[in-house]
């Protein structure tokens, strides 16, 4: 894991490239995200979504899943820096 800010469609896919493309994905949320999280969760990808926010710009959204799959593992919350 890198301590890296993912801005565009164009570096996600850079991030992802060296990973096997069959290989599970998810999103971790950190501890207080929300008043109901009180441990880094794990949740799966549900939806890529595609609009204009205005005239001049395209934003992808990528949907939060449910349920939550559980909390993080401790190596993978110790690496986002949020242990």
């Amino acid at each position: 894991m890198t301590d890296t800010t993912i801005a565009t469609v164009g570096e996600l896919i850079a991030a992802l490239d060296h990973y096997d493309p069959a290989a599970p994905v998810r999103i971790a949320i950190p501890p207080d995200y929300a008043e109901s999280v009180s441990d880094p969760l794990e949740c799966p990808l549900s939806q890529v979504l595609f609009g204009k926010v205005d005239t001049d710009q395209s934003v992808v959204w990528i949907g939060v899943g449910d349920p939550h799959l559980g909390c993080l593992p401790a190596p993978v919350t110790d690496a986002l820096g949020w242990s």
